[in-house]
């Protein structure tokens, strides 16, 4: 189910299993590979001025671009793809249509971060997108940032990877990059290719955003099952960065609040209530397509296949939740606590009925409980794609937890999906007494790499 604010995507009637894998998100394009394309690449003409220590430690994509041949290209993935990682410690693949970490099962640990883009230099930043696209597609294959690796290189020279995941699996990393509305001004000419879905998210009733902590000019997420994976994971992609991006702010979750395919069960928020129970699921072909993945038909065709990504920090006061009696709990989000089913049924995936009524003559969920308001028949039938994790920053100094949730919501249009959910919920959901929204981004995530000449963004630059 949703919670504070997650949206449309919550209680939609659950539809058939149907048969097969993890879907085209994370699995190799269909057809002949595009081989490199270094058109508008600011590494050509360059090669004498680059480093051996440097050309290795780009790895494929970089490689690629510096004209080092296909067989380098190539080497980075020992094992073929698979739609499915079959166990916890596997990989996903890297390559595809979509970028993984949408679609993808949802992982049980994320790192997050938001960069400022410190260089005016459009070809440093597509140097920087290409040099990350190349560590990116080692990492979440378990293997080190870079072709030196911790303690391969020269002992007079930094290492090009930070060390701390050695020995570790792969453990389902995926990262997902996006880019920020900041980002589409005068410093690298792209003002013209801004999304009209990437306007700016209007002012919600109740909000009280921290500036330093929303925002951004890039964003990545990584997602893994191990902590340490994904702190790796972002490490060395700031590494690689320095001088180039700074960090923003960045958040650590735990503990997945929902599911994004049926072969998981329905974990429980901060709150306690089952999370995310009919989220938007990757066996929903149809679904996906019309109301997750942009099309070139928007109007943006650098976009097509990829989506639009929306987080809010979302701080929950914990202990005055606690205090609160378990019927009125349930009454606020129209569910039942211990199974997840609708107030009035008895399981979880149980449709909702807002016409049922009690004994009493009343409807067994109010019409401003969470779920109702949340439900994409209140709002066009429009869904999100939710992913979002649990977080604990410490406490306060009274005390009290800084906790609650980090909401990481998928889409196809911000404009048309989430926006007419949040505003809806910001206005009468009675949970709005227990939350307070304290960060809010937006960003447009490009379409995936489609092999190892590609590299993220480059749709962006170069069409």
């Amino acid at each position: 189910m949703a919670t504070n604010g997650q949206g449309a995507a919550d209680d939609r009637e659950p539809t058939p299993v149907p048969a097969g894998g993890q879907g085209a998100a994370d699995a190799p394009a269909d057809g002949p590979a595009t081989g490199p394309d270094t058109t508008g690449s600011p590494a050509k003409g360059r090669e004498a001025r680059v480093s051996r220590r440097k050309l290795f430690g780009l790895g494929a994509a970089g490689a690629a671009v510096l004209g080092t041949g296909a067989v380098a290209a190539r080497s980075l993935l020992d094992e073929p793809p698979r739609a499915h990682a079959s166990s916890t410690s596997d990989p996903f693949p890297f390559y595809g249509e979509h970028q993984a970490g949408i679609v993808t099962p949802a992982q049980d640990r994320l790192h997050f971060v938001s960069f400022d883009v410190t260089t005016d230099k459009r070809a440093e930043l597509m140097e920087l997108l290409q040099e990350w696209t190349a560590a990116a597609a080692r990492l979440t294959q378990g293997k080190e940032a870079g072709s030196f690796g911790a303690v391969g290189g020269a002992p007079e020279a930094a290492p090009d990877d930070t060390g701390e995941a050695l020995g570790l699996p792969a453990s389902g990393l995926t990262l997902t990059v996006g880019f920020g509305a900041s980002l589409f001004d005068e410093r690298f000419g792209l003002a013209g290719k801004r999304p009209a879905a990437l306007a700016d998210l209007p002012n919600f009733p109740g909000e009280q955003l921290i500036p330093e902590i929303s925002g951004g000019d890039l964003c990545v997420q990584a997602c893994a099952h191990d902590p340490q994976v994904a702190v790796h994971a972002i490490r060395n992609l700031a590494r690689i960065g320095f001088g180039k991006v700074s960090v923003r702010w960045s958040q650590l979750g735990f503990g997945r609040t929902s599911s994004t395919s049926r072969s998981q069960t329905t974990p429980r928020n901060l709150m306690g209530f089952k999370d995310g129970t009919n989220n938007l699921k990757l066996e929903d072909s149809d679904l996906l397509r019309d109301q997750l993945w942009a099309s070139a038909e928007d109007g943006s065709a650098w976009m097509a296949g990829g989506s639009y990504l929306v987080t809010r920090k979302i701080r929950m006061t914990i202990e005055t939740w606690d205090r609160t009696s378990l019927a009125e709990q349930e009454q606020i989000f129209g569910r039942d606590k211990g199974e997840g089913a609708p107030l009035g049924k008895k399981a979880e995936f149980d449709p909702l009925d807002f016409a049922a009524k009690g004994p009493d003559g009343q409807p067994y969920i109010k019409a401003d409980a969470h779920v109702r308001l949340a439900h994409p028949s209140s709002h066009g039938n429009a869904h999100l794609l939710r992913r979002g994790y649990n977080f604990v920053d410490g406490s306060d100094g009274l005390g009290r937890l800084d906790a609650g949730l980090f909401f990481i919501a998928y889409q196809r249009d911000p404009r048309k999906q989430f926006v007419p959910v949040q505003m809806s919920l910001a206005r009468t959901d009675p949970l709005n007494e227990y939350i307070k929204h304290v960060s809010s981004a937006l960003f447009a995530c490009p379409p995936g790499v489609r092999d190892a000449g590609d590299y993220w963004g480059r749709t962006l630059f170069e069409t």
